[in-house]
């Protein structure tokens, strides 16, 4: 998988910038801890921490082509290109001659060959640098989805670059400043395309590229969403999607370390998990390995709400046993999850305290724990919002509110399922003024809408849910893979996310909401393209997300530490909270009511100790 940094600079020589380059490249150590490299030519400098996942020996980085003792390109490369091997073929069909069994070397020929529109050719997940020393030039690249992330930072001379934020901030020309946008972006749940929160760094959307020359840096789009007549009737639409699912997982099982799944016992996981099963099967390699997450207690003192009615641990092992898999549950205790130090790791994977609470802190220590065990891990990520699987797809009032519909539900009010407190109640009225969150959404939403491709005459219901899934597909989802990546690349585990396949994205995106619903439930094209291979428990399963603790000492832990930063005059938080607000939250609350807002409090502590952030409001 790996990280990667670098630096653009047309005015200096950086082959005497080493030091600077080491310490970028050291914070992306723990994406990247199988192997370290750093590239130095006159006007760029590229760095590389090695995950190694294909061509163990060979897949060194950053990685050149040359000729005649000169480099024609170098690479610092992240991610995995699916389809790899027949590129290399036909790459070699056309004359290139290829040194290793590296997808990274089948990049740089693509790129030799097709120039910039090699892009249309690669299908996976991955962000890299191209430097091309012949024309001085350097190309940034995203994968389609965002599966992978990617930053840069303009300087009056070039540009900074990494695969995370901190890699960027190592660099002494720039400082973590944040203004009232930035930390609007913190809160409003949008996951604004582009936006990095860190003034003057950007990330670099999904699907687009960005050059950098001596005139300046441009940005290009290469993939969108686009709305296309879907002509195939349901049954042939049902088949079509477990043709492309079998291809994508298929594609995704190669590697040459161990490989596992995640598995809840939802539709998701299951379907990737059983198909993975059998493509295993079919090449000799079985059985699949699984891993699920629970807590001490929880399916024996489950309670069922609104977001949660049902345990994931009995579904997940339903699935386990019929597929056959090697299954293991990894089981984390109240006290795991309130440990400072855990919280700690994920705000540094992270580098912002967006945070979905304790599901962050469960989420590391299962891919910690699964770490001793595997390298890769296929996730069923994406899977709702390309089928439409959460509740409020299916709530009219939702729907149909004039916002982004995951806040017209009220989900992250309270991730327990309980719509108590907001997150923002303990901060600063007059803060919360100056950052007008709800501004901050609507202008969000508004220019998200204006994004949306449409057919002619597409009216009603139809227009509006096809709003509704390029909103999820754009945005909802980009804070889920962008979760998923930070969380397990800070144990240095690669998830491949399966339902991001473009093709499949693509495909459905066009599919008429009434075929996504054709049996009166949320995600029927999945449920139809795999009930073959799932028990039936698990195929009619309804929706479930990722499990949240249940057990109120984990929200006691949180009021104790926050009511020691309260305590704290130095405390950084301090000039951004309600401290009458917080008094009173503390004397009278059992602790939930404010759950989530606590944990934001204590992150953006943390992130501001930690980061020495100056918030410029």
């Amino acid at each position: 998988m790996c990280g990667i940094t670098g630096w653009i600079s047309y005015d200096h020589d950086l082959t005497t910038e080493r030091d600077t380059l080491d310490a970028m490249t050291a914070t992306m150590a723990c994406r990247g801890p199988d192997a370290s490299g750093i590239w130095l030519d006159t006007h760029a400098a590229l760095g590389h921490r090695r995950l190694a996942v294909i061509d163990l020996e060979g897949g060194t980085q950053p990685m050149l082509v040359e000729r005649d003792g000169r480099a024609l390109l170098a690479v610092t490369y992240s991610g995995e290109v699916y389809n790899y091997r027949e590129l290399r073929r036909e790459l070699r069909a056309r004359g290139h001659a290829f040194r290793t069994s590296s997808d990274t070397e089948v990049v740089l020929h693509a790129y030799l060959e097709w120039g910039e529109a090699f892009t249309e050719h690669l299908n996976g997940m991955y962000a890299f640098a191209l430097w091309d020393p012949r024309r001085e030039e350097l190309l940034l690249v995203r994968d389609r989805m965002g599966i992978k992330p990617l930053y840069y930072h303009p300087t009056p001379d070039g540009v900074v670059f990494g695969s995370e934020p901190k890699a960027i901030l190592a660099h002494p020309a720039v400082r973590p400043a944040v203004d009232a946008e930035g930390l609007a972006e913190i809160m409003a749940f949008t996951k604004t395309p582009g936006h990095a929160v860190y003034r003057g760094m950007h990330e670099l959307r999904p699907g687009h590229t960005a050059r950098v020359r001596r005139e300046g840096l441009t940005v290009r789009r290469y993939w969108g969403l686009e709305a296309r007549e879907h002509t195939d009737d349901t049954a042939t639409t049902v088949r079509r999607v477990r043709e492309l699912l079998d291809d994508i997982v298929a594609r995704q099982l190669i590697a040459d370390v161990p490989l596992c799944t995640l598995l809840s016992g939802g539709l998701d996981s299951s379907a990737i998990t059983a198909l993975s099963a059998l493509g295993l099967a079919e090449a000799g390699r079985g059985p699949v390995r699984s891993f699920s997450v629970d807590f001490t207690g929880h399916t024996e003192n489950f309670k069922a709400d609104s977001l949660r009615p049902t345990p994931d641990g009995p579904y997940a092992h339903a699935l386990a046993e019929h597929v056959g898999s090697d299954h293991a549950d990894i089981v984390l205790d109240t006290a795991a999850l309130m440990d400072r130090a855990h919280r700690d790791a994920v705000l540094t994977a992270r580098d912002l305290p967006i945070s979905f609470g304790d599901g962050d802190t469960s989420l590391y220590l299962l891919f910690k724990a699964i770490r001793e065990h595997s390298t890769v891990a296929l996730s069923g990520e994406s899977a709702d919002e390309i089928f439409g699987g959460y509740k409020w797809f299916h709530d009219p009032e939702s729907v149909h509110a004039d916002t982004f519909p995951w806040l017209a539900a009220g989900v992250f009010d309270n991730f327990s399922g309980e719509r108590a407190g907001r997150r923002t109640d303990l901060l600063d009225p007059g803060i919360l003024g100056k950052l007008d969150l709800p501004g901050y959404q609507d202008a969000r939403y508004r220019e998200a809408l204006a994004e949306v491709p449409r057919l002619p005459g597409e009216t009603g219901l139809q227009r509006r849910m096809r709003e509704v899934s390029y909103l999820h597909l754009t945005r909802f989802v980009q804070l889920l893979l962008d979760r998923k990546d930070r969380v397990s690349m800070a144990v240095g585990l690669e998830v491949r996310v399966p339902f991001c396949d473009h093709r499949l994205v693509e495909y459905v995106f066009n599919t008429p909401w009434a075929m996504k619903t054709f049996d009166g439930r949320e995600k029927s094209l999945l449920r139809a393209a795999v009930r073959d291979v799932l028990p039936a428990s698990v195929a009619d399963r309804v929706k479930s997300p990722y499990p949240s603790t249940q057990d109120p000492r984990y929200a006691a832990a949180l009021r104790a530490e926050l009511r020691r930063v309260l305590a704290d005059t130095d405390a950084p938080v301090r000039p951004l909270l309600d401290t009458a607000g917080v008094a009173r939250a503390l004397k009278e609350d059992t602790g939930e009511t404010y759950r989530t807002g606590t944990e934001l409090v204590l992150g953006l502590n943390s992130w501001l100790a930690a980061y020495g952030t100056a918030l410029e409001l």
